[in-house]
């Protein structure tokens, strides 16, 4: 036997080496896979992004170039270029035209506004302010026209854009430089409206070497950079170029919103720069698994696999040692059974004794020389009833204990109607059961003789709580009857004040203490928990009570 444990425990540590040393191969080309995975899809995304750019650079090139021309003043020169732009791409939230207007032009220019229909055909700010020609000494960049025209792009027209925060400085590098610029993220249409960019290509008349006017288009963020599948691999959010601590990201629905990166926030698994409008755009990229997670769970997976495989194996090989021992074992069983059958039945006859010595120690005093013998009959057919009910409880948890408050029912203690009981759920052991149901009974057998101070029956009320913390907790009992006094209540019997003062106190190993107040008869019981409950007792009678099962 022993040559074949140690042949068995050989292949069990072959087994677990080669299943620990496959777990590691796994983690590893689990997480090179992922990294590459997650890279060539980023890579794949980043370049759709910059194709997707540049096309949109690509039209607002076409468009400049369609001018050859223009009239600047006029307010419908997107008119010959509306079909082209659509057959390009329709994706931009709004296509404008910003003319450059000597201050001379302004009157013009305003006159065509109002004439093409605009409803506040005025030349005025970017906020919206009248604008003051005479303090003007140059020319200034007004947006004459835009495409589509609706509700919230018809007021838009008449505005001068040179002074705008974010759309002045992308028009004057625009036309230092002679082609398309974009702007900085930038709320579009209004000042709670998505945020876009905005990309401006100057439009040069033949023959003229400054622009005469720009043509934009502006588009959203979240469509033109951060749109992504929802099964991806990966989140992206845009870096933002006002500040280097934010970022742009967009939801579920498209809406975009900044956020600022403390310096606990985790570090992106990637960055990729793009160039929209003579402008470089950084795109960070983050991991939405966890792929050291992943390859951690792959690889404990492949290890449970192979320590599985080895116990099959180690399993096959002790099965020729179980069939050797079956028999032996068998017998081992049957001995331990036997033992334990012989236990149980000790402990039987040790808590029969018990309940034989408890009941003969009732009647003997119940029944002593001199008693009452109809008061000595009815206190010990209540006293035996007392003990059989708790038998009874004890029977139905297999002695397991019996739930405090099971003790206070009708059938075991006399005016169980008028006693009220409260206290918290306990189970309290064998021993301490038995005690505390003649305990009651004596209590409530006396607690109604004639009347009571006020010609009323007494009130009872009985309640327990429990303080302190394991180890030292302390279980603490209070019977009290009001109204009725020292002249009204029944004495106590011999064997009452027994049971009240040394027994039940000595069983519990506890103290216990009884007086009469003012208008009432008090009786407290103190003892720590671990009496009142014992474990032991219960752990020992859940061990008798185990089946035995033999070996198969």
């Amino acid at each position: 036997m022993l040559r074949l444990g140690v042949i068995i425990g050989v292949i069990a540590l072959i087994g677990t080496a080669l299943s620990g040393l496959a777990a590691y191969r796994v983690h590893d080309q689990e997480l090179a896979i992922d990294r590459i995975a997650l890279a060539r899809a980023i890579d794949v995304h980043a370049s759709l992004v910059q194709d997707r750019l540049t096309e949109r650079e690509l039209l607002a090139r076409v468009a400049s170039g369609l001018f050859r021309a223009p009239s600047v003043i006029k307010a419908n020169m997107l008119e010959p270029l509306r079909s082209s732009i659509y057959a390009f791409k329709t994706d931009f939230v709004v296509a404008s035209w910003i003319a450059r207007l000597r201050p001379d032009e302004l009157p013009i220019a305003q006159a065509e506004l109002r004439q093409a229909g605009f409803p506040n055909p005025t030349i005025r700010n970017y906020d919206d302010k009248p604008l003051d020609a005479a303090t003007l000494t140059g020319p200034i960049d007004v947006l004459m026209d835009l495409e589509p025209r609706n509700a919230d792009t018809l007021k838009l027209p008449g505005v001068a854009l040179d002074r705008q925060p974010i759309v002045g400085p992308m028009l004057t590098r625009a036309m230092a430089e002679g082609k398309p610029v974009a702007s900085d993220p930038t709320p579009l249409l209004r000042a709670n409206g998505p945020i876009g960019i905005v990309l401006a290509a100057p439009v040069v008349p033949q023959g003229a070497t400054a622009p005469a006017g720009f043509v934009t288009f502006s588009y959203e963020i979240g469509p033109l950079l951060l749109t992504n599948d929802d099964l991806s691999l990966f989140s992206v959010a845009l870096k933002d170029p006002r500040n280097a601590s934010d970022e742009l990201v967009a939801n579920d629905q498209g809406a975009v919103s900044g956020r600022t990166r403390g310096a606990d926030a985790p570090a992106p698994s990637s960055t990729r720069t793009v160039t929209f409008g003579n402008h470089d755009w950084s795109l960070v990229y983050y991991a939405k698994s966890n792929s050291v997670r992943r390859a951690q769970q792959t690889a404990a997976i492949v290890g449970v696999i192979g320590l599985a495989l080895t116990g099959i194996i180690c399993g096959l090989f002790g099965y020729v040692a179980y069939n050797n021992l079956r028999l032996s074992r068998e017998i081992q069983v049957r001995i331990g059974f036997e033992r334990r059958l012989t236990a149980v039945i000790d402990e039987l006859n040790h808590r029969v004794k018990n309940i034989l010595a408890v009941i003969q120690s009732i009647v003997t005093r119940t029944l002593r020389h001199g008693s009452d013998i109809d008061v000595a009959r009815e206190l010990l057919i209540g006293r035996i009833h007392a003990m059989s009910n708790v038998v009874t409880l004890l029977s139905e948890s297999q002695w397991q204990g019996v739930q405090l408050r099971g003790l206070f029912e009708s059938r075991a203690i006399p005016h169980a109607d008028r006693i009220a009981v409260t206290g918290p759920d306990i189970t309290v052991s064998a021993r301490a059961a038995q005690s505390l149901s003649l305990l009651f009974f004596e209590l409530a057998s006396h607690s109604d003789e004639g009347l009571s101070l006020v010609g009323k029956h007494p009130h009872i009320t009985a309640k327990w709580d429990v303080t302190g913390e394991e180890p030292n907790a302390v279980f603490q009992f209070r019977w009290e009857e009001f109204n009725t006094s020292e002249a009204t209540r029944r004495p106590d019997s011999d064997f009452g004040l027994i049971l009240l003062d040394r027994v039940a106190p000595e069983a519990l190993g506890g103290t216990s203490k009884r007086f009469f107040t003012e208008a009432s008869y008090v009786y407290e019981l103190t003892a720590p928990m671990e009496t009142v409950v014992d474990i032991t007792e219960r752990d020992r009678t859940e061990q008798f009570s185990a089946p035995v099962h033999p070996s198969r």
